[in-house]
């Protein structure tokens, strides 16, 4: 019943539509229009204006024919990574590719294209099915800044399907909460070729917090990195400020803490050190560090409803199907800690985040006979 080619072709249209975060502006009205040429009620809230972006998340509501059936829930996000401008698709028959200068884009507009093929193909075969529930959500890649700033009260779903990964033969679960730290180092400014030992280095104090840190894979459940270094004014002033930032991400909520407040006292420690008398004043390199949640953990077991659901219908379509732990967060994060229970499916993705990124429209298609099949099936419960 998923029409293949025409899946590919809305695909390829939004592909060629630039979404970067903060600018989705362009495709939410696309995707506005494509739903409401389903029958779908249609708004757009006012996340935009809350982080700074030029449209909200895209809300949409199809009603079901299945009036007893619980609601169910279908998000992707539709924005995109740099470099994500201009975007011209190679087409190799089933296999879409970036030409190498740009990512594809298939992250996540592989998710939107299946939702809005998936809804159309119930309506055009009349599936009996509860109400359907959309969301597209803005500023997923620079921190799930749409879904944090949307109010799931208004959603009456409690369950459903984030399509926003890549393998189809895995539905995400489990998923680590994050923490984001930004370190800003003080120390003490000096001509670097006159008199070097009347200042402190701040970029020299961050590198010996840094070498000091317990960094990439800590264990099984744990990973941590710094990722940018920004500061100093030029190669003759002894440095006086450097900003450093971070995260960890854990499966466990006590290794998290543990890792996060590890990369602090380096910092602290390594600052406590840096010491000097100048004219019998006394300086000491100082931080100024701030951490803040970045998304919480995800943990769906695999008893829940959602994922009962998902392999209920890809059992029927002779699709295996297997639950899976991930190391990066996204929108279902944020929907299970708002009590939405929530999997991530794949799509068919590959390479993502990357100028090699590609994407097999055959496997697209078959996520979306599974989430075609799991609302049909969904249609036979009852609301909670």
């Amino acid at each position: 019943m998923i029409r293949h080619e025409r899946l590919k072709a809305l695909l390829l249209e939004l592909i060629r539509i630039d979404s970067l975060s903060r600018r989705e502006r362009d495709i939410a009205l696309r995707l506005k229009r494509e739903l409401e040429s389903i029958g779908a009620e249609v708004r757009i809230d006012d996340a935009g204006e809350k982080v700074g972006g030029n449209v909200g998340n895209l809300i949409a509501r199809i009603p079901g024919t299945a009036p007893a059936a619980p609601p169910f829930l279908l998000s992707a996000h539709m924005d995109t990574v740099v470099p994500g401008e201009g975007v011209r698709p190679v087409i190799e028959g089933d296999i879409i590719r970036s030409d190498g200068t740009t990512v594809l884009g298939g992250d996540d507009k592989s998710g939107l294209a299946l939702i809005c093929e998936v809804i159309r193909s119930l309506a055009e075969h009349n599936i009996a099915r509860g109400d359907l529930e959309v969301v597209f959500t803005i500023c997923e890649e620079v921190g799930l800044l749409g879904a944090k700033h949307l109010d799931t009260t208004q959603l009456k779903a409690r369950r459903g399907l984030v399509l926003d990964s890549e393998d189809v033969g895995s539905l995400f679960t489990r998923a680590p909460a994050a923490d984001r730290m930004e370190f800003l180092v003080h120390g003490l400014e000096a001509h670097a070729g006159v008199c070097p030992e009347r200042g402190i280095s701040a970029i020299r104090v961050a590198s010996q917090a840094i070498a000091g840190m317990r960094l990439g894979r800590i264990d099984r459940e744990t990973t941590a990195n710094v990722g940018l270094i920004q500061g100093g004014l030029a190669t003759n002033i002894v440095p006086p400020m450097v900003l450093v930032k971070a995260e960890a991400r854990s499966h466990d909520e006590g290794k998290l803490r543990a890792q996060t407040e590890h990369m602090r006292r380096c910092f602290e420690e390594a600052a406590a050190v840096a010491q000097l008398e100048l004219n019998g004043v006394h300086h000491t390199a100082w931080v100024e560090a701030q951490v803040q949640r970045d998304y919480p953990r995800m943990a769906v077991s695999d008893g829940a409803p959602i994922v009962r659901l998902v392999m209920e219908a890809a059992n029927a379509l002779g699709y295996e199907v297997k639950t899976m732990a991930t190391g990066g967060g996204c929108d279902a994060n944020i929907f299970n800690s708002n009590g939405i229970e929530t999997a991530n499916l794949g799509t068919g993705m590959q390479a993502i985040h990357t100028l090699k990124e590609s994407l097999n429209v055959h496997e697209l298609c078959k996520s979306a006979k599974i989430v075609f099949e799991a609302v049909r099936l969904n249609a036979a419960r009852k609301a909670d």
